[in-house]
């Protein structure tokens, strides 16, 4: 890895008018300027595409090299892998249309990578919570693996391992799966004890709906631990994790 790696960003987007100029905004905002930043919309119908137009003097004159894409796509992993395929830097980050980054996300993963020789780093993320409080989601690795010890919008990957290893598209969880993958495979992961992102609470992964929470503990089950190889008794973390949701909010 070069010693200023060119650093690819995703921002995966679908009607987020609302949200996307706080994204966009932490992007150019990072200490770290080697950057390359996609945004792929999936044929928005609101004013997604012509916000993140509006970015595009900003990006340029802060050296940030910027592409859009706007077109119908199959879903957000399928956006993501898009995405993946067309970035050209050496690490990659995804961070979505209604999340955002700390200043210095990039710069830290950059260095993470550079003293590790990790394929995969992560760190604290910020949960933002409906009624406006928030609580640190914090970053862990351990022997018994939880969704509750990983935040995807702080993983930062080498783009080797996602160009090989591309999202499934089996269902709601497969950024974890992926993650799950990786430690199969025994790829470096690292945490970083540091707040990098964060994460609006209330998306499609955190609606209460009892079908929508029964879906997501079978797709979380099947296509995140059971095709990686984990044993049955993870669809005890399954249910725990949608019991936490309804409690938290």
């Amino acid at each position: 890895m070069s010693n200023s790696p060119l650093v690819s960003i995703i921002t995966v987007a679908f009607n987020s008018e609302k949200t996307i100029c706080h994204t966009i905004e932490s992007v150019l905002t990072q200490t770290y300027d080697n950057i390359e930043y996609w945004i792929i919309d999936g044929d928005s119908r609101d004013r997604t595409v012509e916000i993140a137009e509006s970015y595009r003097v900003q990006m340029e004159n802060k050296g940030i090299h910027y592409y859009i894409l706007s077109e119908p796509d199959g879903g957000i992993y399928d956006a993501m892998n898009k995405g993946i395929r067309k970035a050209t830097g050496e690490i990659i980050g995804i961070i979505n249309s209604d999340d955002w980054y700390e200043p210095e996300a990039v710069e830290t993963a950059v260095d993470t990578f550079h003293m590790t020789g990790c394929d995969l780093m992560y760190a604290n993320i910020r949960m933002h919570k409906a009624d406006g409080s928030t609580f640190v989601k914090t970053a862990r690795s351990r022997r018994f693996q939880t969704s509750r010890d990983w935040n995807h919008p702080t993983t930062f990957v080498k783009a080797e391992c996602y160009k090989t290893y591309p999202f499934r598209q089996l269902g709601i969880h497969d950024d974890y799966g992926f993650f799950l993958q990786m430690r199969k495979l025994g790829k470096k992961i690292v945490t970083v004890d540091k707040v990098l992102a964060n994460f609006h609470m209330g998306g499609a992964s955190n609606h209460k709906e009892l079908k929508a929470a029964g879906k997501r503990i079978m797709d979380r089950y099947r296509y995140c631990y059971r095709i990686n190889g984990y044993s049955r008794w993870y669809l005890i973390e399954c249910v725990v994790i949608e019991v936490a949701k309804f409690l938290l909010g």
